[in-house]
Formats: structure tokens, sequence, C-alpha cells
């Protein structure tokens, strides 16, 4: 049994010694294929991205100047008015009662000051010849004067009769969105206290967000850069804001103001941007993302994301040489610009990168590039920042 198994391993050895040579005789397999390219190079402006809200240029609470009972409703609920059309007519009797009521006591008024006058005049004459006291000219000059008084007070209080009469009809302060009524017909309204509606102005339209310190220097900054103030709006920066209905392409507007001071507790200021909306399509209260810039022209190195990897903690690109070795490169990746990620640091932009296979590529080992073109843009509308720096 020895023996045999012996003459079987020999035979065996033999065997597998052709199989053996013949992949000795093998060429070596050809380093994988990867897609490499050039960095986009180009002009190019910072964009971020805040959260914000829609507000009215104006909004006004309709109240009434004068208490009554509420007769006549003149709108409808959600309606567009404009600036005087009538609103509102308070019970006008009362008013119309202490109208004339005043206009009748004006006329007694005016009335004696005509006697005042004249009796004025005639001690006048009569003192002049001798035939009267000078103290009894006195009295009639005090009784002309007072009626002259009492007639301008007549006549305001007239005045302000007429003026509460006008009162009775509310009309619209501002153009704009009307609300609902909010007191109906027969119930008492109280001067001054009472709103009855609420309108808002929808065209244009103001935009508020929040910036934090550490953009918000960058943005005044880049304002002062221009020569003009971020308090006044940056010179008029041009924004974007999208909405949450994602086929509504994004509203532009321009900056025109932020608030003198950072909030104490928020460590943030406010900023506004106007937009115009001649088809109401943008609400107040509506949330919005806007994009603002956030520097002034420079030149960027862009790259896709699918070409930045990871390495531990740090973001790498993959560059190829000359002779197909793959180097990883430390990068700092910034905002999304025209469909691309820009590299603030670790690149040139003369690098030649690997673009699609990065599973195939790994530092040290050699790869076969396929050269391919990067387009100056992947959007169809540019530049729209993402506005989030990756981390590093």
């Amino acid at each position: 049994m020895p023996s045999l198994l012996r003459h079987l391993l020999t035979i065996g050895s033999f065997a597998l010694m052709p199989f053996t040579a013949a992949m000795a005789q093998q060429p070596a397999a050809a380093p994988p294929s990867v897609s490499v390219a050039k960095p986009v190079v180009r002009d190019v402006v910072d964009n971020d991205e805040f959260i914000g809200r829609f507000e009215p240029v104006d909004q006004v609470s309709v109240r009434s100047r004068i208490g009554g009972y509420l007769q006549e409703v003149h709108f409808t609920d959600g309606a567009l008015v404009k600036q005087g059309d009538l609103l509102f007519v308070i019970d006008q009797r009362p008013f119309i009662t202490a109208l004339n009521e005043a206009n009748a006591a004006l006329e007694v008024a005016k009335s004696t000051l005509v006697y005042a006058e004249a009796q004025f005049k005639r001690a006048e004459s009569l003192a002049t010849s001798g035939s009267q006291s000078i103290s009894i000219l006195d009295d009639r000059r005090r009784e002309w004067v007072s009626a002259q008084a009492n007639v301008r007070g007549a006549q305001a209080t007239a005045d302000r009769a007429a003026l509460d009469l006008e009162y009775t009809k509310i009309t619209a302060p501002i153009g704009g969105r009307i609300d609902r009524r909010l007191i109906s017909v027969g119930n008492l309204v109280q001067a001054d206290q009472s709103v009855l509606t609420t309108i808002v102005t929808v065209d244009p339209i103001d935009f508020y967000f929040d910036v934090d310190e550490r953009r918000l220097l960058n943005f005044a900054q880049t304002a002062r850069e221009r020569g003009v103030d971020l308090q006044e709006g940056g010179g008029g920066v041009e924004v974007e804001v999208r909405i949450t209905d994602s086929n509504e392409k994004p509203f532009k507007g321009k900056l025109d103001f932020a608030e003198n001071r950072i909030d104490s507790e928020t460590g943030t200021k406010r900023i506004r941007a106007r937009f115009d909306n001649p088809n109401y399509v943008l609400q107040p209260g509506l949330f919005g993302r806007v994009s603002v810039e956030a520097s002034n022209v420079y030149k960027a190195i862009l790259v896709p994301d699918e070409a930045i990897g990871s390495d531990q903690n740090q973001r790498v690109v993959y560059v190829v040489g000359d002779d197909g070795t793959v180097t990883a490169k430390p990068v700092r990746p910034g905002p999304r610009l025209y469909g691309y990620r820009v590299i603030r640091e670790g690149m040139d932009g003369n690098e030649t990168i690997v673009i699609n296979g990065l599973l195939r590529a790994r530092p040290g080992s050699k790869v076969t590039p396929q050269m391919v073109e990067l387009a100056q843009s992947r959007e169809e509308i540019a530049p729209e920042a993402a506005g989030l720096e990756l981390s590093r």
C-alpha cells in the first residue's frame, strides 16, 4: 500500500506540471481602466443659502376712529382692494344729528358776533365824540372779541362733527389683499380698539432671513469692496428664492435692507430682499430658501462630487500621473456651483483626476486612464449653490 500511494502521487505531480507551466507563461493583467479629466477652472461667485419667510411690504389692521354699530360691509372676504375703497359703514344717524346740532350752534355764535361787532362800533363812535365813556367802549370790545372766540369754537365743534360723520365710512388705507370681516353687521364697534379686518400688500413682497455673524462679516466685506453698505442692501445684490413647490422656478429679487445691529440673543442679523410678485404666487408667511451672492468674482477650481473620496477624516481626489500611478491628494471642498463642487484648497487646476471608477483606483497602484472633457456647467440654470460646505 505505501508503494502504491507513492506511485499515485508521482503520477499526479507529472499531471500538474503542464498546467503550472501554462500559468507561468500567461502575460500579467492590464491595469484597470478609469475615466479621468482636467478640473473645470472658471470665474464664479460663491452663494450661500438661508431659510426665511415672506412678509408684506405694508400691512394694516383696519380699525374705526369712532364708536358705533356696524351697519354695512362693502367687500368680499379675501378680495383685492384698492386704496380708498369703501369697506365698512357705521350707523350714521347719531353723527348726522350731532353735525346738525353743531351747525346750529355755529349759526347762533355767528349772529352773536354780528351783534357784538355792531355794538362795539357804535360805542367806538360815541366814545370818539365824547358821548360815551371809555369803560363802556372797553366792555363792548371785550364782548366782540369773546364773540369771535365763540364762533371759532363753534366752527371747530362743527368741523369735528363733520369729521366724525366722515369717519363712519371706513375706507382702505392701502391697496392689497383683504382678510375676512372680523365683526359682523349689528355689532358695536369700539373706537380705535375693534379690529375690523386686515390688509396686506402683495406686490412687491419682502423676504426676511437671518444671517449668522461669520457669514455676515463676509457679506459686509463683499459689500464694502463694491463701495456700498450692507444696511442699504449691498448695492442691490441679486438673490434667488425657491419655495416648497418644486414646479416653480426660482424667484429673482434684490437685497434692499439689513438691520443696524446684531441680535445679542441669537447672534444673527436680519436681512431683507424685495421681490416683484405680479401673479401673487408668493404669499405672506410662506417659507423659502434664499440663495445670496457671498463673494465677488474669482477663479475657482470645480470638480464633480463623484470625484471626491474620503480618507478617514479628510476629503481627497485621486490624481493620475503621466505613468498612470494614482496619488491621493487631500482637498478642502467648498459650495456647489454650476453642478460641480468648488475646491477651496489642495489643487491648482492642472491635475488629471479620476472622475469615474474610484473603487478601481488605489493610491500607489497603476490605472489605464481614459481622458474625457468636463462641460463648463452641468446645470441648465447657473449658478445654483448648495450653500453648505462639506465637512472636512
